[in-house]
């Protein structure tokens, strides 16, 4: 009896210790976000971007918040990632099928647009320009105010522009496919 006993005191504060032990994270100060290039809605995609979404939150973003000249994430947390169902290509550069990262370079007047081998990475800060796949310079437009950083993708003939909105810039990257 004492030994029953002994037992069932052990399992009750052993299930104590592993409810206490569970700590759930936070929700996220900049979620995840999925954007599909499409043929049409139900369509296997043909490029998929997960990336994070910061806030504006009455903040400057360009040239402050996100430097200018300096290699961006594209969003916040880890590297925006990438990934090509089919070959693609970014002005003349070929990119094979996979799966990469996506920085950009913003500039006031010209954006660089990176695609990096590198995957699962931190933000920037171990950024190597010898892992660059392709790079592809486009120039900002200006549009209605963004406050959370969005990428969504319009169908072209050839393929897709990948638009990238914050605040009121806007950025298209052409991929062909």
């Amino acid at each position: 009896m004492k030994k029953s006993f002994l037992l069932v005191i052990i399992m009750i504060a052993s299930s104590l210790t592993t409810i206490n032990a569970q700590k759930f994270a936070d929700l996220q100060k900049s979620p995840t976000d999925i954007a599909y290039a499409r043929s049409e809605r139900s369509a296997k995609p043909d490029i998929k971007v997960v990336y994070s979404r910061p806030q504006k939150k009455d903040r400057k973003i360009f040239g402050e918040l996100v430097p200018y000249d300096k290699v961006w994430r594209t969003g916040a947390d880890e590297a925006t990632e990438i990934k090509f169902f089919k070959d693609v290509k970014l002005g003349e550069k070929s990119i094979p099928a996979g799966t990469y990262s996506l920085f950009t370079i913003p500039g006031e007047k010209e954006w660089t647009v990176i695609i990096s081998s590198v995957t699962d990475v931190w933000g920037a800060y171990d950024y190597d320009e010898s892992n660059d796949v392709a790079r592809f310079k486009v120039a900002p437009s200006t549009g209605k105010e963004v406050e959370a950083f969005s990428i969504a993708f319009e169908k072209v003939d050839a393929g897709y522009h990948m638009k990238l909105g914050w605040d009121t810039t806007i950025v298209a990257v052409p991929f062909m496919l």
